[in-house]
């Protein structure tokens, strides 16, 4: 939007005139809208339906996994900074920021992708007798469901399974824009959810794996798709589902070691800078679905407010559940820029040789490592104890230096002892979410665990004295849904309560 996200037709416009080049342009029609007439222009429209955007940023920036690092004078400052110190205080983008890592970019990109897929969905639906088109049509709807599924996830009330839902949710899109200023109704969480299952699941039938040759990973195929669902039914509470669904992908303990990252072997013998080039490939077996994105956030270690010393001492290398040690990497450029390496900065110059022009990072949508933790959760949640041990005993093999599984499993006793809860499902829970809470760090999934378990997240913050204060972000408070962006109101929005 900016009345739902600038008009579609400028978006499909400028996707076929990069398809078919500029040859003969004036000869064309000057209807900006385009004809899709083929499977291949099918195929290209949908490398947007992808959001151009990232969410991680300012997600990671309001969870517990940010830190005030002090006052200085040689911070990072730029519009997208401005934004991440917003996100730290909780505080809305009341001037419409749409730059990247904005919630204002990250809703305006992600109805623009919504906007491809629509485009694309109506071609296919025209043309039933192409039945080649059947597998775009399958990516075409589950790119619609994570573009609908993130939106209601961050600027609704989170689902709460068992509840009715019915606190207002997000527009749920199904049509290309093609009036002036149109008008959209936010519905409510249960139906967006409803609506988001039925894209989920009739895409999950047509996706098929073959359509893409090369660059699947920036594509929907099945273990991408599969791992969406389990994500989905995770938020949603249908445990059942989310164990089908990663079972489809992670099939045996060593096949699902196999696919999660490497921390105690391949990425401990790597430096930051190749690791900070290989964790976001797609020859990483973990990374499921990537996106690009617009951003600098591969430099927000040079920022005041995000990733410190105290979470990394204590999240990252302090005591855990196992016993042992984590393999991750925390390290510190000059105190107190520190980085996980996790993100890469691929920068296009609009001359080139002129220094000017847009960064852009690759981010990990779905991952494997995510995945084995939903499972477990499922798992945990439903009283499957031991499948649970198994899940988070595979996760740690991969993630503990020097592993050793006579000292280093996980057993219920060991959790009832290190966190000195005796109810073995709220151990286990426990366990996971601190689990992915290391894992995740720099990556904002953090955020979603806060929210799905209402958990209260505290920010310090640090005088010119050196001295702190507390800030916190209780259960129930509105501010843990993020604002839809001012202009959303000409489309007929109400913003959420503050």
């Amino acid at each position: 939007m900016k009345s739902i996200r600038y008009q579609y037709i400028i978006l499909v416009a400028m996707v076929v005139f990069m398809a078919s080049g500029c040859k003969k342009f004036l000869e064309k029609t000057p209807d900006l809208r385009t004809q899709l007439n083929s499977k291949e222009k099918v195929a290209q429209l949908l490398v947007s339906a992808y959001p151009k955007a990232e969410s991680l940023s300012f997600m990671e920036n309001s969870s517990d996994n940010a830190e005030d690092k002090g006052p200085r004078t040689d911070y990072r400052t730029n519009s997208s900074v401005e934004s991440w110190t917003k996100a730290y205080f909780w505080e809305d983008f009341e001037n419409g920021v749409d730059v990247g890592g904005s919630t204002d970019n990250y809703w305006n990109e992600t109805y623009l992708a919504i906007a491809s897929a629509n485009t694309a969905l109506k071609y296919i639906d025209e043309h039933p007798e192409e039945t080649d088109l059947r597998p775009y049509r399958g990516e075409a709807l589950l790119a619609r469901a994570y573009a609908h599924f993130m939106l209601v996830s961050l600027y609704a009330q989170i689902y709460k399974p068992g509840q009715a839902n019915e606190s207002p949710g997000i527009p749920f899109v199904t049509e290309p824009e093609i009036t002036v200023s149109p008008q959209y109704k936010r519905g409510t969480v249960a139906e967006v959810y409803d609506k988001i299952e039925r894209d989920l699941t009739e895409g999950l039938a047509l996706v098929d794996n073959s359509v893409y040759k090369v660059a699947q990973k920036y594509h929907y195929n099945q273990n991408s798709a599969n791992a969406l669902a389990a994500r989905f039914y995770l938020f949603k509470g249908d445990y059942a589902k989310v164990i089908e669904h990663t079972n489809k992908v992670l099939i045996t303990p060593d096949q699902a070691k196999g696919m999660l990252r490497p921390w105690n072997s391949t990425y401990a013998a790597m430096s930051a800078g190749v690791m900070q080039v290989e964790f976001t490939k797609s020859s990483q077996n973990s990374n499921l679905l990537l996106g690009e994105a617009n951003s600098v956030w591969a430099r927000n270690f040079q920022i005041r407010y995000g990733l410190w010393k105290t979470v990394t001492n204590t999240v990252l290398f302090g005591p855990n559940v196992s016993g042992g040690n984590y393999a991750y990497k925390s390290t510190p450029y000059v105190d107190p820029f520190w980085t996980t390496s996790k993100i890469n900065e691929l920068f296009f110059e609009s001359k080139i040789g002129s220094g000017f022009g847009q960064p852009y990072i690759m981010t990990p949508l779905l991952t494997a490592d995510e995945l084995i933790m939903n499972r477990a959760e499922a798992y945990a949640s439903s009283n499957q104890f031991d499948q649970a041990l198994q899940d988070i005993n595979t996760f740690l093999s991969t993630r503990i230096t020097n592993y050793n599984a006579t000292t280093h499993a996980v057993t219920l006793a060991k959790i009832a002892t290190f966190h000195k809860i005796t109810d073995p499902k709220e151990g286990l829970i426990k366990t996971i979410l601190d689990l992915k809470r290391a894992e995740f760090v720099s990556e904002g999934l953090r955020w979603f665990d806060i929210i799905r378990h209402d958990l209260t997240v505290r920010h310090n913050i640090v005088d010119q004295n050196g001295g702190n204060t507390f800030i916190e972000l209780k259960p129930g408070d509105p501010r843990r849904v993020f604002q839809l962006p001012i202009p959303a109101t000409k489309a007929g929005l109400a913003l959420n309560p503050r």
